[in-house]
């Protein structure tokens, strides 16, 4: 079931209402994407982590958003979330979004089923322009060595549920900024690989980079690390040398659909990360199809989140209007679909899409 509109709506619940009747987005779809791209305007912290349910859904979402947008039409009241004064979803947990080394995910009603490491410490990344990355409060603590990522583990355990084990976890992500060359890439992954070995754990791993690309690379991996997932951050195809750090700038978008059909051809599963929202329009649209062919796990394409004034000139034109995300929703559908790819709900906190895609409801863990 998804959430129901106001029993009477003004200004801008209408207008979304309007929207989602033509690009037949349901309501709660809709009204969470303005969320992610609107953010809050009440003022709790830079970015905030939010457990709340939309008027009429049975289950809560957790969304990840900016606050203190004095020019946002979403306001926390209490524990209520408003637009305009109007009442559409009740806050059932509201934290700090912390840079921490590492957290839970995808939980199924019983059990966690995956993890985020972020063993190079995320908080020191001096990455890119659209990352709200320096505006999180540090707790991630740099980890180098085998007990140390040993350690992080024993701290994720203390965080199972009654029953729960570390053995339930079937992916393990590591997300992080901070490895410049393949080499030191490389290295890690076989470090974290080693480690979980020895403490009976046998997840896939995945990697969020850029700077693994060379086929020696992947034929290594999958001798020595696999099951692995490559999710190449792809992130924009305009400005790269402007909104990307070197690292990442350095490896063309024309060259990204060779790199993951190598990476495929290696045996690896594949994906992508992708910022909608940075690019124009049909470039954006023309370089996910590209890249659709070659993965094997749904991308992690993302609704860009301004947090200043400043974030706000990095937009795309016509990024600003809903209906930029809602086409480039259905545009996705048509393309993704057939070639059997579904997003799964928990993966990422700012997607296009809640409890549909292409017409089909949308099952399994959302958090």
């Amino acid at each position: 079931m998804t959430g129901t509109l106001p029993a009477s709506v003004t200004g801008s619940v209408a207008r979304w209402a309007g929207l989602a009747r033509a690009y037949d987005v349901p309501w709660t779809d809709l009204l969470l994407l303005a969320l992610n791209v609107h953010g809050l305007r009440s003022a709790v912290g830079s970015r905030v982590r939010v457990l709340l349910r939309v008027h009429g859904d049975e289950e809560p979402r957790l969304v990840v958003v900016p606050s203190g947008r004095a020019s946002s039409p979403f306001e926390l009241v209490g524990d209520t979330l408003v637009v305009d004064g109007q009442p559409v979803a009740t806050v059932e947990r509201r934290v700090n979004d912390d840079a921490v080394a590492g957290y839970l995910r995808c939980w199924d009603g019983r059990r966690w089923r995956a993890a985020t490491l972020n063993p190079n410490s995320r908080s020191r990344c001096t990455g890119c322009a659209f990352c709200p990355t320096a505006l999180e409060d540090a707790v991630d603590p740099r980890l180098r060595l085998d007990d140390e990522i040993a350690a992080l583990l024993a701290a994720l355990a203390t965080e199972l549920p009654e029953g729960g084990s570390l053995t339930d976890l079937e992916d393990i992500t590591i997300s992080t900024g901070c490895f410049h060359t393949e080499a030191a890439a490389l290295d890690h992954l076989r470090t974290v690989r080693r480690v979980l070995t020895e403490h009976g754990l046998h997840p896939r791993i995945g990697l969020l980079t850029s700077v693994v690309r060379s086929t020696e690379a992947f034929e290594r991996i999958a001798e020595e690390v696999a099951p692995f997932v490559l999710h190449l951050t792809a992130e924009c195809v305009s400005r790269r040398d402007i909104l990307l750090k070197t690292s990442k700038a350095s490896l063309r978008p024309e060259q990204m659909p060779d790199l993951l059909a190598r990476a495929r051809g290696a045996g690896l599963d594949t994906s992508f990360t992708y910022i909608v929202g940075l690019d124009p329009y049909e470039q954006m649209r023309d370089f996910l199809r590209e890249l659709l062919p070659h993965v094997t796990v749904f991308p992690s394409v993302q609704v860009y989140q301004s947090h200043t004034a400043l974030m706000d000139l990095l937009r795309a034109p016509g990024a600003d209007d809903l209906g930029y995300y809602v086409r480039i929703r259905r545009d996705l559908e048509e393309c993704a679909a057939p070639l059997g790819l579904v997003p799964e709900r928990w993966r990422c906190y700012r997607p296009l899409w809640y409890t549909t895609f292409a017409g089909a409801a949308l099952t399994g863990p959302c958090r």
